[in-house]
């Protein structure tokens, strides 16, 4: 698996061209009624100033409202068909950048916060739909129609044709260079210091306890203040940018209407000249094209915002992947023999033994040290085995290499197949993996439950809250529509550690990685916590309970105790 480079991001992001074309002929043929409306009309009331038989004048008459009605028309239907087809692709390119993040979850996110993350998935990725809107279509538009009003022009009366495209020249270079000299830094640093302050918003508001407690928000306020303040800075940059960029396009918009005049004024009326409608003509489409000339400014400045946000959005997923990350490999991964894959389709339950380690070692990406090695371990249907060790000598660790958020080395084998030879939806279909500190939804009891298994019944639910011990406290909440609050606040960390074991339990998985159950619980708490676990997991599953603190023997069947690692040189 490899990051997309910011090209293909850009490339993702526009819509196939069965679904684009339409919204940009649309909107070529919008513009080209807005310019077509001002001569029309211009030419009508030179015309009709004359005083000519009314049969003159009907086929103006007609044009002018044919091209306002078709301008307002093919806006609208412009405006429909793009943004339909951009945030189709929008859709499209949204969750092929979350496919790409979901198998480095969570040991390959660890270089992004949180809260930089979340602006990358959702505003950088939103930002994307600028290109085909805010910068393809109207380049596109803006080039047809300045081109085709030239030549116009210049088949009407040449000397208005050459100043019209020398102006239009010398307004897209002075403004181009003076825009970018103002504001492309700015354009270029706001999807940054978007991620930036939504990560240090997202730091204080998940801390402020603490924060608090040690007389250290103030700084971090003063941080985000800062932030803050040079977020607004760009902001104000780049619409200063952009001001100066419109002014210098009004400003030649004028100079090409003087110079019509200029040169037109002379041949008015004189043999092989112009006639009074055709001089109204060249020097008032000069105003129509440069409204439309004048998107052009803003589409370069969506365009370095635009790729901004790609490159954002593309790094979101690292260029070199870490060996440490196990990453599927759908397209060369080929199984020994048919044996291997009838081992495979009976993975779990019956399978004697189930999970099997030999001198397993696993490490962190980023660290040269291994965070366990050397485990071995035979797990079987049945088995009780307590997995102990002091802080940091790797239980954690081992419990995500299981579950294959991390790459191991050595054998680490389910139904006599090598883990890395399998899908590692069909490793986690059979080891689940109850965390020490499990995530809850800010939902009801009864969603923070379903996804395990959203066939199951009210009925089925409330028995698994009972055989988990939470029958009684759920009743006295108010059943399975009681909330839990975010990440589970309104409970303790007792009573999370049961739900996601009733979550496991529904899951049915054959082996049960339980990672320190009791570490947010007292003593005693913890004791029938422990008993509890395995009394609900059932003789049918095998269970791997990770915790430093003692378990009773008449509890388990086996003990590992991993070693404290050791230290660097």
């Amino acid at each position: 698996m490899s990051s997309p480079d910011v090209a293909s991001v850009l490339r993702l992001a526009l819509p196939s061209a069965r679904r684009f074309l339409p919204g940009l002929v649309a909107g070529v043929a919008s513009a080209a009624c807005a310019v077509a409306l001002l001569a029309a009309s211009a030419w009508l009331i030179t015309r009709a100033a004359e005083q000519p038989p009314i049969l003159f004048l009907s086929m103006a008459v007609v044009g002018v409202r044919a091209f306002a009605l078709g301008r307002s028309a093919l806006r609208y239907l412009e405006r429909l068909s793009s943004h339909d087809a951009a945030f189709r692709q929008l859709a499209e390119l949204r969750v092929g950048v979350l496919s790409r993040l979901i198998p480095l979850a969570p040991a390959g996110l660890g270089s992004i916060g949180r809260g930089d993350l979340l602006t990358r998935l959702v505003k950088d990725v939103d930002d994307l739909q600028d290109l085909p809107l805010r910068v393809v279509q109207p380049l596109v538009s803006s080039g047809i129609l300045v081109m085709g009003s030239v030549v116009g022009v210049w088949l009407i009366f040449p000397a208005a044709g050459a100043t019209l495209a020398v102006c239009l020249l010398a307004a897209g270079a002075v403004g181009m260079v003076s825009a970018a000299a103002i504001s492309a830094r700015s354009e270029r640093e706001l999807a940054p210091l978007r991620g930036a302050l939504t990560n240090e918003v997202l730091e204080i508001t998940e801390n402020l306890g603490v924060l608090v407690a040690f007389g250290a928000l103030d700084d971090r306020l003063a941080t985000l203040d800062e932030i803050d303040g040079r977020l607004r800075r760009a902001t104000i940059r780049r619409s200063l940018g952009f001001g100066v960029q419109a002014g210098v396009t009004s400003l030649f918009a004028g100079a090409a209407t003087v110079a019509a005049l200029a040169f037109g004024t002379p041949a008015l009326g004189t043999p092989g000249g112009l006639h009074g409608p055709a001089f109204a003509v060249i020097v008032l489409i000069p105003l129509a094209v440069f409204e439309v000339f004048g998107m052009v400014a803003p589409a370069l400045g969506a365009w370095r915002m635009v790729c901004s946000s790609a490159e954002r959005v593309a790094t979101a997923v690292p260029t070199d992947i870490p060996a440490e990350i196990p990453i599927e490999r759908h397209d060369d991964r080929v199984r020994a023999d048919a044996d291997a894959d009838a081992a495979a389709d009976g993975v779990g339950v019956g399978l004697e033994p189930a999970l099997e380690l030999s001198d397993l070692s696993v490490r962190w990406p980023g660290v040269s040290l291994p965070a366990v090695a050397g485990v071995s371990l035979r797990l079987a249907a049945g088995d009780r085995v307590h997995l102990a060790g002091p802080s940091g000598a790797g239980k954690s660790t081992l419990a995500n290499a299981l579950v294959r958020f991390v790459e191991y080395s050595g054998s680490y084998r389910l139904g006599g197949v090598e883990a890395r030879e399998l899908p590692q939806s069909e490793v986690r279909r059979v080891v689940g993996l109850c965390e020490q500190r499990p995530w809850l939804f800010d939902d009801s009891i009864r969603q923070n439950l379903l996804f395990a298994r959203d066939t199951a019944t009210d009925a089925e639910l409330l028995a698994m809250l009972d055989r988990v011990g939470l029958a009684e406290w759920a009743d006295a909440r108010g059943g399975l529509d009681a909330r839990v609050g975010e990440r589970g606040a309104l409970v303790s960390g007792g009573q999370a550690q049961r739900i996601a074991l009733a979550r496991a339990l529904l899951a049915e998985f054959p082996v049960l990685v339980v990672d320190e159950p009791t570490a947010n619980v007292d003593a005693d708490r913890g004791d029938a916590l422990v008993r509890d676990i395995l009394a609900a997991a059932g003789p049918e599953r095998a269970v791997l309970l990770i915790s430093h603190t003692p378990v009773p023997e008449e509890l388990i069947t086996k003990r590992l105790t991993l070693a404290a690692p050791a230290p660097a040189p």
